[in-house]
């Protein structure tokens, strides 16, 4: 049976305009395409690429969590490029913001890395950088796992369902799925080295999907989320008045959920 025909080429011809050097690869299997990108950064390789799997072995998401899918059933991809932005803030948003405008106008954003559908996670974004030899420009990695169909739950410890594309779309392919979104992300972490998360905060906000619930932190702290502010901070009222979240360490959750 003939694999899925790949839009590399498609992906190269959107991009290279604006990334010369840029190149698209496409692995049968690895453990992680992002563990693979840092590993070449840190040894000085730090040209743009999209690498994509058709397998991960070892795939792993935010706070060391792993994260594995049948083969076919995912589409997982990551992709390294140099960038030295004022301030490093809000990336993952915007990465969450391209994707989700690429993917379906119902697809909501959870700060501070994941897609939703209908209180169920999508997708999620794991943003990772290695310095370089280049004074404040750091290499970054961005690697992003997106079910294509609907996964069944095995970590009973996982507060919602997870939620799968074809839910949305049904037929679509993880093919069809990096042709669409690939060339939109590259370019959005492009353009935040240039511009910071500011220009994008609006964007976020219309697919905001804990504004004005309530939510429950992981260290324990509840309140109400009021957005995100100009550096991409989550804004959480805690009953003395709204709090910027920065840390990525923190995990947020609806209320309902938790």
């Amino acid at each position: 049976m003939p694999g899925p025909r790949w839009p590399a080429e498609a992906i190269w011809e959107a991009v290279s305009a604006v990334l010369p050097d840029f190149s698209v690869e496409i692995v049968p299997e690895i453990d992680s395409t992002s563990s693979e990108l840092m590993r070449r950064a840190r040894a000085g390789r730090t040209e743009p690429v999209l690498l994509l799997a058709e397998h991960q072995t070892a795939g792993r998401g935010r706070l060391g969590r792993h994260w594995q899918t049948a083969p076919g059933a995912a589409l997982t991809f990551s992709f390294g490029l140099p960038l030295a932005p004022e301030e490093w803030s809000g990336l993952s948003l915007v990465v969450g913001v391209a994707a989700a405008e690429a993917l379906h106008p119902e697809v909501g954003l959870k700060w501070p890395n994941d897609l939703w559908w209908q209180d169920r996670k999508l997708a999620g974004i794991l943003v990772e950088t290695a310095g370089t030899a280049q004074g404040r420009e750091r290499f970054v990695v961005v690697g992003l796992g997106l079910n294509i169909a609907t996964p069944q739950p095995t970590d009973q410890a996982l507060r919602a369902p997870p939620a799968g594309l074809r839910e949305l779309e049904p037929g679509i392919d993880a093919a069809a799925a990096l042709g669409r979104i690939a060339a939109p992300l590259l370019l959005a972490v492009q353009a935040f080295g240039a511009q910071g998360f500011a220009p994008w905060r609006e964007r976020f906000a219309a697919r905001d999907v804990l504004r004005d619930r309530a939510v429950r932190l992981s260290d324990g702290r509840q309140g109400v989320a009021r957005g995100v502010d100009a550096q991409g901070a989550l804004l959480v009222d805690t009953g003395q008045g709204p709090q910027a979240l920065h840390s990525a360490e923190i995990s947020v959750r609806p209320a309902g959920l938790a």
